[in-house]
């Protein structure tokens, strides 16, 4: 049953019948961070009623969940040791990471040069994403030399990437990006948000100022490791100097996509597209709630006004603070995640699995004589990343409320996809048994993998485009934010926290994830198995456990196993791979002339940007290595490993 949620405008409503509208006005953003937390906290049913932080009084006793975990799953975690990722996989992460960038990036134009925009920018957010882990376990690179040395080999590896990411900060074509769909636009807000927390995680760990005065240092997490060398004493981590630079971009970009937030269809939610019709689909309303939730914890404040600025506020048109430029913690991006999250978990966006499909028309748009505003046309079309980002709007909704139902809907949605990919937490293993299957014959397709391995639907065929390369590491990206140890608020947020019940939301929080440790250690063993010998990852992973018995060609469209079993319906449109179809439930013809739409060439490099969009019989040679097929190894492919490994590290490292 979806549990009841109330208008996010309650507390203004509640201001104003109080008569202290203007003492509203003159309160700190902080708080009316504050007052939004206290009413919209709750807004849930059963136990976030009673949220696990409060503010000055504490109105009622939280109840924590008794497990995020299934009776079965976590009975049977419980009887067997802890899957922990050995130092073996950090080195492997190091090395992943030395290829995407050694094999793929280009310093002199500050990009990856295969990368289309928003893949870029997703690369862009793996990059500062590893070298944040890489900071926050600096220990398990020592060697038997001086600690001198370590530290400078340590600095010199993390400087070495952050460089690059400065490079592609100049190198991101901005501009260009500001015309393009909202979810494009949203990609850049996660990424730059991304390298902020990693230049404030970094400082704070090896960096750490005493005083705002910058006239002393104390020591930092890595003393005992690294002797005198890690105390940096009268200046704070030389990357601090680029977080203005940073936050603004992620601003600008914020303020371009609450453009696509849209009442007047369908009650709420993200249009994905200004230039085709209506189209409401999953991942431009998750990255919104995500980006959002990520501005309102992260985004340090702003006061650059060029370029492109836009000081309209979307949510609180009167509000007289509207121009004022952005500070922390502003109220503005937490009402816009709640407000996200409550029209798309009221969406129906879920299929039978439980799995996020992509999204929904407004049916009989292009007639003037309907006055639907519905959505009511839901394309059935699964893609592996649909099912990620909302993990980092979850978690970081949690951060901020202390809502349990918050982790409680991440950590179910975490265990559909792992069931979908054929793998059951329970036994801890695959649900088919590769031994007892057949040579050349592909194990069961469950909806997003097969064999327990993750799959997008044409990786098996080796026709997956350049967009649907990235999905996978989308995922694990945010399956790693979502699932990092809970910490209680800030002294910063002015939040209490309930002690007993915070305690217990903890415990059940790292049991979930530690839970999943097997899963991913299974399918870290398959993508490692799909790496050539310049270490370059491939895309179908599962053909990393089938290689060494696979007899015969390779499977294609027509005999992978997915085709014409519950796909090529007519109310799935596979839009990333094929293009944008023509019809008019996705476009509105233009007069005289038929509509051209964008569209994958398989044998190319990518995206191309005029033609058809048919789904076309392709002739390959049969080859002994399954992921040189169709566009081959990608740095896609590569960002796609390198976000698995991540995942498998930090989360089977984790306390």
């Amino acid at each position: 049953m979806t549990r009841p949620w109330y208008p996010i405008n309650v507390v203004f409503t509640i201001v104003k019948m109080a008569g202290i509208l203007g003492l509203a006005h003159a309160l700190s953003h902080f708080s009316l961070s504050c007052i939004f937390l206290a009413c919209t906290a709750t807004a849930f049913a059963l136990s976030d009623r009673c949220p696990v932080f409060f503010g000055a009084q504490r109105q009622c006793d939280p109840i924590a969940p008794a497990s995020f975990l299934p009776a079965p799953v976590k009975i049977a975690a419980g009887t067997r040791p802890a899957r922990i990722a050995d130092n073996s996989v950090f080195a492997d992460l190091l090395s992943a990471l030395n290829v995407t960038q050694s094999e793929f990036f280009a310093p002199w134009l500050g990009t990856w040069p295969d990368a289309i925009d928003w893949t870029a920018a997703v690369i862009g957010t793996h990059v500062s994403g590893v070298t944040r882990s890489i900071s926050e376990d600096l220990v398990f690179l020592q060697s038997k030399e001086d600690a001198e040395t370590d530290w400078r080999r340590a600095s010199n590896l993390i400087d070495n990437y952050f460089a690059q990411t400065i490079a592609y900060y100049f190198g991101q074509d901005a501009l260009a990006i500001r015309y393009e769909a909202y979810d494009d636009i949203l990609w850049v807000v996660l990424g730059w948000l991304e390298t902020v927390k990693f230049i404030n995680g970094h400082s704070d760990l090896h960096y750490a100022v005493a005083s705002p005065s910058l006239s002393e240092a104390t020591p930092g997490v890595t003393d005992g490791r690294f002797s005198s060398c890690a105390r940096i004493y009268n200046q704070p981590y030389h990357g601090n100097v680029w977080i203005p630079a940073f936050s603004h971009r992620a601003r600008v970009f914020w303020d371009l996509a609450s453009h696509g937030w849209d009442t007047t269809l369908c009650n709420g939610g993200m249009v994905w597209n200004p230039r085709l019709l209506p189209y409401k689909n999953a991942i431009t309303n998750e990255l919104y709630i995500a980006a959002s939730i990520s501005m309102y914890l992260y985004f340090p404040g702003d006061d650059n006004e060029s370029p492109f600025y836009n000081r309209t506020d979307r949510f609180n048109p009167e509000d007289p603070d509207s121009q004022v430029y952005s500070g922390p913690r502003d109220a503005k991006y937490l009402k816009a995640a709640v407000e996200g999250y409550r029209w798309l978990r009221s969406s129906n966006m879920t299929n039978d699995k439980g799995l996020i499909v992509d999204g929904f028309h407004i049916s009989g748009y292009l007639d003037e004589t309907n006055n639907n505003t519905k959505c009511d046309v839901r394309d059935e079309m699964v893609y592996t990343y649909n099912q990620g980002v909302i993990l980092t709007g979850q978690r970081g909704l949690w951060d901020a409320t202390g809502a349990p139902s918050y982790l409680a809907d991440g950590h179910s949605l975490i265990q559909k996809v792992i069931k979908a990919t054929g793998y059951d937490l329970a036994s801890d293993s695959p649900i088919d048994n590769l031994l007892a299957l057949k040579a050349g014959v592909l194990p069961r397709w469950h909806g997003l993998g097969r064999l327990g391995v993750m799959e997008e639907y044409l990786d098996a065929s080796g026709t997956a485009s350049q967009d649907v390369q990235t999905f996978k590491g989308v995922f694990f990206h945010h399956l790693t934010s979502f699932c990092a140890p809970l910490e209680a608020p800030g002294p910063e947020t002015k939040l209490q926290v309930h002690p007993h019940a915070f305690a217990a939301v903890k415990e059940s929080h790292a049991e979930a994830c530690k839970s999943y440790s097997g899963w991913l250690a299974h399918n870290v063993h398959a993508a490692m198995g799909t790496q050539d010998a310049a270490g370059r990852f491939g895309q179908w992973w599962t053909a990393g456990l089938l290689m060494g018995d696979w007899v015969g060609a390779w499977p294609t469209l027509e005999n992978d196993g997915v085709h014409g079993h519950g796909h090529d319906e007519t109310n799935e449109t596979d839009y990333r791979n094929y293009g944008v179809p023509t019809d008019t439930l996705w476009r509105s013809p233009a007069p005289h002339q038929p509509t051209q739409t964008p569209y994958v060439d398989y044998a190319g490099n990518g995206q191309v940007p005029i033609g058809g969009a048919k789904k076309k019989k392709i002739r390959q040679a049969i080859t002994e290595d399954p992921n040189k097929r169709g566009r081959g190894r990608t740095v896609e492919t590569q960002s796609g490993g390198l976000a698995l490994l991540r995942a498998y590290w930090k989360i089977a490292r984790a306390p």
